[in-house]
C-alpha cells in the first residue's frame, strides 16, 4: 500500500476551523513563498501566516489528531509530524504537478499529508492526484479526511472551478526513510493484529510481534 486515506478530524471541528477561516482579517500569504524554485511556478494558491495564532492551533489539532491514530502511526512509523500549512484555494487556484522537496528547515519528508477541511459541497475541482506507478489516484474527500502518501511521488491539484477549498498539508519525518521498508512493516502489523482479534493471543503470534518489533529496529533510520 502506497498511500491511506482515513477519517481525522470530526465534522463539528472541520466546521468550526472552516468558519474561523473564513473571517476577513486573516494574514493570508502567497503560497509560492514556501515552494520550491520548480514548484513554485505552477502554484496559485495562498497560505495562513504559520506564526499566526489560528495556524498554530489548527496545526496543532492536526499533528496531535495524525499521531493518535494507530492505523497512520503503523502506516507512517512517526517519528515527527512538522511544516504543516493551512491553504485557501479560491476560483482558478490549483497546484501543477510537482515533487515535495526532500527536507525543510524542520525535518525530513517523508511522507506527505492532505487533510481535506471544506465541505465537497462548497467547492467544485481541487482534486488532489497522485502519480503512483502506471496508475494515476484522485481523491476529493470529505471534510475531516486525510490522504497520507509518499513525498516521492509526483502529485497535484487541480483547478478550483467554484468555491473555495481549505485544506491543512504537512510532512511527516518517519522512523523508516524507506517507503517500500515501510509497506513491508505495515503488512506485518496489520497481519499480525488481525491474528490478535481473530484468534487470541498465542505463543506463534509473540513471536510474529517480536519480529515485528526488531525489524524496526534494524530498519529504523
Amino acid at each position: 500500500m502506497d498511500h491511506l486515506v482515513r477519517p481525522l478530524l470530526s465534522q463539528a471541528k472541520t466546521d468550526s476551523i472552516c468558519q474561523q477561516l473564513s473571517a476577513t482579517d486573516l494574514p493570508w500569504l502567497d503560497g509560492k513563498l514556501t515552494a520550491g524554485e520548480q514548484a513554485a511556478s505552477v502554484k496559485k494558491n495562498h497560505q495562513l501566516d504559520p506564526e499566526s495564532p489560528l495556524a498554530n492551533q489548527v496545526a496543532h489539532t492536526v499533528s496531535e489528531a495524525l499521531k493518535a491514530d494507530a492505523l497512520i502511526r503503523s502506516f507512517a512509523l512517526i517519528r515527527k509530524v512538522h511544516s504543516v500549512l493551512i491553504s485557501c484555494s479560491a476560483l482558478g487556484d490549483g497546484y501543477g504537478w510537482h515533487v515535495d522537496n526532500p527536507f525543510s528547515r524542520y525535518g525530513r519528508r517523508d511522507l506527505s499529508f492532505t487533510v481535506f477541511l471544506s465541505d465537497k459541497s462548497s467547492y467544485q475541482g481541487g482534486i488532489l492526484q497522485l502519480q503512483t506507478g502506471q496508475n494515476g489516484e484522485e481523491f476529493r474527500c470529505s471534510a475531516g479526511e486525510v490522504v497520507v502518501y509518499p513525498s516521492t511521488c509526483l502529485h497535484c491539484v487541480s483547478p478550483v472551478t467554484e468555491g473555495t477549498r481549505y485544506a491543512c498539508v504537512g510532512w511527516i519525518e518517519s522512523y523508516v526513510k524507506s517507503a517500500e521498508d515501510r509497506a513491508l512493516l505495515f503488512s506485518l502489523d496489520a497481519g499480525a493484529r488481525g491474528l490478535l482479534a481473530k484468534h487470541g493471543r498465542s505463543d506463534e503470534l509473540d513471536l510474529m510481534f517480536q519480529a515485528y518489533s526488531n525489524a524496526v529496529r534494524r530498519l529504523s533510520n
